[in-house]
Parts: structure tokens; sequence; C-alpha cells
């Protein structure tokens, strides 16, 4: 009878450790709901949450919030430092699908020519000065002027900020093949080794600001790296860390995202399948114009733009349906499309 016991509560409790494998996901958005959901919105109404502010200074009012149907967000990474004036050396717009849980990122590199909104009668310059000249607002004047489409909803991220958040989460895996050496006369001096399985903070912020092969890699080394990032964060074993990461954070992530749409969509890519990010680069050719440096956007890239945000923001079309970014396009390793592990 005794051993009939033991035999019972062995199994009990392979179940229970079963279960706990099985549904480890629906677990942790419980968990996350139950303990942690409050003091995350908390800190991000407190540190984060900044809707844009119209012409006449009068906040705007919040926009709907969306919590299944496709919605586009600008996503401005600068890499601010000490006294300098804000560049966006990061600008995207991304088209997030909730249901489906995939995200498309068309990436603008930062030289790119057009009318910089609300600047001097919207005379033309690099794309990155329109962040300079206006911050987050006249940067979704000019995105949403160069590509046709209006933008809901921005988030800002300071790179320089994203550092100890990278060394808090354990570090980054990068696709650094051999070593990356940054020795120009007027650039900072560094090296990146290659072959490495994880990369710290320090050494993930030289990555994206590495440019001295050209800007569209630069480009593209950003988007590998907000990827990682974003699939690291949401991962099982990150969620504890997230009002940490807040913290740590601080004034270095900027959003109207509303707290309570940001803590919905967590649940919902923590508890769903993998994520999975499409990434794509407007390429340009570089030209000088009255002695400056600028890069052209190549106007087939823009129309494949358009077309993939038509694509993407209709809600009725299939996630088989979906416009992926052409084959044509040079990916860094590993591939601009990658899922979530």
């Amino acid at each position: 009878m005794k051993k009939k016991k033991i035999y019972i509560s062995l199994i009990v409790i392979v179940l229970i450790i079963a279960g706990g494998f099985l549904f480890r996901k629906s677990l942790t958005v419980l968990a996350f709901d139950l303990f942690l959901s409050d003091q995350v919105e908390a800190k991000l109404q407190e540190k984060s949450y900044q809707p844009l502010v119209s012409e006449d200074n009068k906040v705007k009012p919040e926009p709907v919030v969306y919590k299944s149907d496709p919605f586009s967000l600008m996503l401005l990474g600068t890499d601010q430092r000490k006294n300098e004036t804000a560049r966006s050396d990061t600008m995207i717009y991304a088209v997030i699908r909730p249901e489906d849980s995939k995200i498309l990122l068309i990436s603008i590199p930062r030289d790119t020519y057009t009318e910089i909104i609300g600047h001097d009668d919207n005379k033309k310059d690099k794309i990155t000065h329109a962040y300079a000249f206006g911050g987050q607002q006249m940067s979704k004047d000019t995105l949403e002027a160069l590509l046709g489409h209006d933008i809901q909803y921005y988030a800002t991220i300071n790179f320089q900020g994203l550092k100890d958040a990278v060394d808090a989460i354990g570090g980054v895996p990068l696709p650094i093949q051999k070593d990356i050496v940054n020795k120009g006369k007027d650039h900072e001096k560094f090296t990146i080794a290659g072959g490495k399985s994880n990369y710290n903070g320090e050494e993930a912020l030289n990555y994206t600001r590495y440019r001295e092969d050209s800007d569209f890699n630069r480009t593209k080394r950003q988007q590998v790296f907000i990827d990682v990032v974003a699939n690291k964060m949401l991962s099982i074993s990150q969620i504890g860390n997230i009002p940490e990461l807040l913290d740590i954070m601080g004034d270095n992530f900027k959003t109207d995202l509303q707290p309570s749409m940001i803590i919905s969509l967590a649940k919902k890519f923590m508890g769903g399948k993998a994520m999975d990010i499409s990434s794509f680069t407007v390429m340009g050719e570089g030209k000088r114009i009255d002695g400056i440096s600028y890069d052209i956007a190549d106007e087939e890239d823009l129309s494949e733009a358009t077309a993939m945000i038509d694509n993407w923001m209709n809600a009725s079309t299939p996630v088989d349906q979906l416009i992926e970014p052409g084959k044509a396009e040079n990916a860094l390793e590993p591939k601009a499309t990658t899922a979530a592990q």
C-alpha cells in the first residue's frame, strides 16, 4: 500500500511537471497578469507615455486602442550622446499584426534625401534631420509624406539606453562572422570580435554604430539588433525582468502607445505563437548636392514599400497572402525575416 502511494505521488509530480511544460506560455501570461502587469503599466505611464503635442501646444486626443487589427508605428532609434543634437539614426515604418504575431519593418536610411515636412517650407534634406528640427512630430509628418501612408503611433528609443538593458538580459546573439573594426580617422575606435555566440551591451551598441562599409548595411544591422533584442525581451525567461528593464530605459524610451495597449500586446505575443519579423530597406543611390552627400531613394523600392504597407494594413489579408520583402534585397546574415526562438 505504501509503494502504491509512492507510485501515485510520482505520477502526480510527473503530470504537474509535464503540464507546466506544455502550458508554460499560458502560465507565464497568467503570472505576468497577476503579479507584473499593474506594475509595468504604472512604470510605462510614469516614464515612457508621451502623446504628441499639436501645433497649438494641446495634447492630441488619444488614438483608438487597437487590440487585434493591424496598426502602424513609427520607430525612431536615436544615438544621442551627452550634449549632442539628437538625430534619428534609425527610422522605421512598422506594421504590427497582433492576431498573426507578425511585424513588418520598413527602414529608411538616415541620409535619404526628401522633403522635411514643416521645416523651412518643406525644404529637402536628409531625413535624419527631421528629428533634430522638430522631434517625433516632424519625423512622423516627413515619413508619412515619403511613404504616402498615415502613422498611428510612434516609439523613440535611444540606443545608448539599450546598452544597460542588453546587459540586464544577459547579452544578445548577433550575426558577426568576422571582426568588425571601426578605425576611420574621424570615427570612434572599437573592435567587435566575430564568431561569438553572445554579445554584451557595449558590443551590441557598437554593432549598430558601425558604418564604415555603408549606411545601408548599418541600417540593416540596426534591423537585426532590434529583432534580436525584441525577441529576447519577449522570451519567457525574461518576463520577470520587465520592470527592471523599464527602470533602466528611463527617459530613453518614449511612446504614445497607451500603457494598457502595450500590456495587452505583450500578453498576446507571450501567449501566442512565435513573433515573426520581416524587414525591408528602401535602398538609394549616393549623390552629392551642393557639396553634401545624400541618398536618393530608389523609386521601385518606395513602390514596393507602399504595396507592402497596403497589403499588411488590410485586416482581411490572409497570412499566406501577405507580401514579403523581395528576394533581391541584400540582407545581412541571418536573413532579415526571423522568428522568435
